[in-house]
Formats: structure tokens, C-alpha cells, sequence
């Protein structure tokens, strides 16, 4: 499966293929977590470092939980001061409330449950949690569900990545990102992992150049819509009513 995505990818993307070249086997290494768990770490990460978000879950566990990672009706239970004692902000505490409310309600479903929706359904569903946004659940698409055809346009190493693939002395905005990754279909995911590893082949100095001058390509200009100006015969005509 990883050689025949690997060969698609270089077949329809040369400077990617010299990526994947340098980089080596992909790696791309799944999470076994309940979508609770998954989103609750991913909220503690929310503008952290690992370190710091990794304390404050563990923080979490010891104050709120009795197994390996607290239950929703644990969260809901906590006093927000005893949320908080763990190091979450204010924002981060509303949130996990509100994830744990809408995980008892089945909005966030098990895993299992999650597994049978399509990708759109997931996005459109779990972004409903306070301070989840689209990034996040992209994430666990990758890295929880095993999605094959994620392209985070957001993400700022994915973006990073491609500047210093493709030669760029700027940021490609995110929808150029994915018009540009429509060639990629439908193995985004590897194609994203192996933008995460240019960036690290370049601060290693391992980062091939392109060969080739990429071009990106135009977002479609948005039309004006024309003013209709009023003959000169008709406001006349009107101003002597």
C-alpha cells in the first residue's frame, strides 16, 4: 500500500518525489484513543509546547480521573477551580466541559461510531464542540482514523513545508495549498506528512532544490458586481415628476 502511494505521489509531483526520496519510508503512526481523549489532548495542546500540554493532562488525570484518562461524566464533575488547579485556562475549561456534555449527548460518538462517517460528516459534527476547530479534527483524521486523503491547508508546518519544498520566498495560501494538492488525491495524508519532513530536511540542510520553476496556481478573481448608473434622460425624467 505505502509503494503505491508513494508512486503516485511522485508520479504527479516530481518536487514532492525528491521529497519522499530524501525523507525515506512513511511513517505516518496511528493513535489508538477514544475521540474524548483524543479531542481533550488536543485542547490541552491548544497554543502549548508538548511539554507543557503533556504536564497539565497528566495534572489532569491524577485530579479528575480514576483510570488512565478521566471520563466525560469525571469532566462534567469536576469544579471548574479543580480544572483550572491542573493548568487549563478558562477557555480550555469551557471547552472540555463542553466536549464532555456533548460526548454524554452522542454528538461526539465512540470510535467505532466515528469509523462509519465519511470525512465531511466528521468535520462538520465534532467542529460543534467549543474550541474545536476544522485543524483539529483534521488531526485526528490522520493520526486517530487513518484518513488517506487529509490536506490541513492551515497548518502552519504543512504551509512551512511546501515554501521550502517548491522554493518559495513565501507562504502559500491555504487555498492555492489546496488547489495545488488536488493532484495528490487521494493520498493527501502522505503528501502532508512528507511537507512536515521537507521542513525538517531543510533545517538539516538535506532539502533538495526543485529542478523545475513551480508556477502556483491563480485563485479564481471574485467579479465586481457593476453599478448601474441611471441615464442622464431618466433622471431627468424622474426630477420632473
Amino acid at each position: 500500500m505505502s509503494k503505491r502511494i508513494l508512486a503516485h505521489l511522485t508520479r504527479t509531483d516530481p518536487v514532492l518525489g525528491r521529497v519522499i526520496r530524501a525523507a525515506g519510508p512513511l511513517k505516518l503512526e496511528l493513535r489508538d484513543h477514544e475521540p474524548f481523549q483524543a479531542l481533550a489532548q488536543a485542547i490541552a495542546h491548544q497554543q502549548l509546547n508538548g511539554t507543557a500540554a503533556n504536564t497539565i493532562l497528566r495534572r489532569l488525570v491524577a485530579t479528575c480521573g480514576k483510570s488512565d484518562f478521566p471520563t466525560p461524566q469525571e469532566i462534567l464533575d469536576a469544579s471548574t477551580a479543580t480544572v483550572r488547579a491542573a493548568g487549563f485556562s478558562f477557555a480550555k475549561v469551557a471547552a472540555l466541559k463542553d466536549l464532555a456534555s456533548k460526548t454524554l449527548a452522542a454528538v461526539v460518538p465512540d470510535r467505532r461510531t466515528l469509523a462509519a462517517l465519511d470525512d465531511a460528516a466528521i468535520i462538520e459534527r465534532l467542529t460543534q464542540v467549543r474550541g474545536v476547530g476544522r485543524w483539529t479534527v483534521e488531526m485526528l483524521l490522520m493520526f486517530q482514523l487513518g484518513r488517506p486523503d487529509v490536506l490541513p491547508v492551515d497548518d502552519f508546518g504543512v504551509r512551512a513545508g511546501f515554501r521550502a519544498a517548491y522554493g518559495l520566498t513565501r507562504l502559500p495560501k491555504p487555498k492555492v495549498l489546496a488547489l495545488w494538492g488536488e493532484r495528490w488525491k487521494p493520498y493527501r495524508s502522505a503528501a502532508a506528512w512528507y511537507l512536515w519532513r521537507a521542513l525538517e530536511l531543510e533545517r538539516a540542510g538535506k532539502l533538495p532544490a526543485p529542478r523545475e520553476r513551480v508556477v502556483l496556481p491563480r485563485l479564481p478573481r471574485k467579479r465586481r458586481k457593476a453599478s448601474v448608473k441611471k441615464s442622464a434622460p431618466a433622471r431627468q425624467a424622474r426630477g420632473a415628476r
